[in-house]
């Protein structure tokens, strides 16, 4: 068991980006993000939208059942600017089980982001900016259903910068 534990830290620490975690309330960090399907995305084109970062891995349980719920929501407030970004920092995953997972989900998926939006304590770790730029939100560990909706919706609400 002691090695078993070992070897998981490890391999979160292997997949963790470096760097000191954002401050939350503060401007969030500039990022490029490229999505699976080769489209570059900077944290400057997603003025106006609330964005969600969300760290997650092939093997994360927590991860997994989360997605549906993300995805779900995701499809319903697109068009009022919400949009998430899906990303694993796991390089050994092939394309073709990567293009399983993006083909049942609303969101675009990454591998890797260029910014400092390290994972903390684990995966899943979420990310939320606001449409002024602003980072409102970081946690590890899954979202519940109320508890995403409770976070997002009143940011939906708040007007587009001008």
């Amino acid at each position: 068991m002691r090695y078993g534990l070992v070897a998981a830290a490890v391999a979160v620490a292997a997949v963790s980006p470096v760097g000191a975690a954002p401050k939350i309330g503060a401007a969030a960090p500039a990022f490029t993000i490229t999505t699976f399907d080769k489209k570059k995305v900077t944290l400057a084109e997603m003025r106006g939208k609330v964005v969600v970062i969300n760290h997650w891995a092939t093997w994360c349980g927590p991860c997994k059942s989360e997605m549906p719920m993300m995805s779900n929501f995701h499809a319903r407030y697109k068009q009022h600017g919400f949009e998430i970004f899906g990303v694993t920092t796991e390089d050994s995953v092939q394309p073709y089980a990567l293009k399983k997972v993006a083909a049942v989900l609303s969101y675009p998926l990454a591998r890797g982001i260029k910014g400092n939006y390290p994972i903390l304590k684990g995966v899943p770790t979420t990310y939320v900016i606001d449409r002024a730029g602003v980072l409102r939100f970081a946690k590890a560990g899954s979202f519940e259903t109320e508890e995403f909706i409770d976070l997002i919706i009143p940011l939906l609400r708040e007007p587009a910068p001008e």
